[in-house]
């Protein structure tokens, strides 16, 4: 690595985010670092950092359901890498994390020189995955096809989808986003159609069914 490189760390636990800092410090030409606490700060740094190298991402984080979020950044924000970094880490997970556009998938089991390696392998380009991982995993016809759907959603479709899966009503939505309740009620139509349901419950579903509704 170089050092005008920039690392965005995204876990709501600062701890975490320690030792993530005490592992990117023991690499050649340590990179610059940016913390972000919640989702709302992850992507007002990836904003603030058009030039940022990596985001370690963290799928439970106030402000968004797992996956959710991924696809919301991979959306807004898609020259970023994004390495996901999860305790979940199942291989339905990793695998949907792929799909979903990370560039790597690192456990929050991994000790330091796994992390290092991860990042390392990510920065050159590779793709990172915890050891034993069988990519060759296949999906459902029907989860491959939301999958497809999902990656349709343009950037704030992808947000307001996110915030239907942590339960807010419009208004709320669209105070959070800055926006009219017309404005977020022309967003939830458009993403139920491309979601092909009928109705916001069934939209929720859908998400929970690749793992967006992330567990405690």
């Amino acid at each position: 690595m170089t050092p005008d490189m920039t690392i965005i760390i995204a876990d709501d636990h600062p701890l975490f985010r320690g030792a993530m800092r005490q592992a990117l410090s023991g690499v050649d030409g340590a990179p610059a670092i940016v913390e972000a606490g919640d989702f709302a700060a992850a992507r007002k740094a990836a904003a603030d950092n058009p030039d940022a190298d990596l985001m370690l991402l963290d799928l439970t984080m106030p402000g968004v359901s797992g996956l959710s979020g991924l696809i919301a950044l991979r959306a807004e924000f898609p020259s970023l890498p994004v390495m996901v970094v999860s305790a979940h880490d199942d291989p339905a997970t990793i695998h949907r994390a792929l799909d979903l556009g990370a560039s790597g998938f690192l456990s929050k089991s991994a000790g330091i020189e796994e992390i290092r390696e991860g990042i390392e392998k990510v920065m050159a380009g590779e793709v990172f995955v915890p050891a034993g991982y069988d990519q060759a995993q296949e999906y459902e016809p029907e989860v491959a096809d939301l999958l497809q759907r999902l990656q349709t959603l343009t950037p704030q479709q992808s947000r307001v989808l996110s915030m239907l899966g942590e339960g807010l009503l419009n208004k709320q939505i669209a105070y959070e986003l800055g926006v009219s309740e017309a404005t977020i009620k022309a967003h939830v139509s458009a993403i139920l159609l491309k979601l092909n349901v009928d109705s916001r419950t069934q939209a929720v579903i859908q998400l929970s069914k690749i793992g967006t509704v992330a567990a405690a």
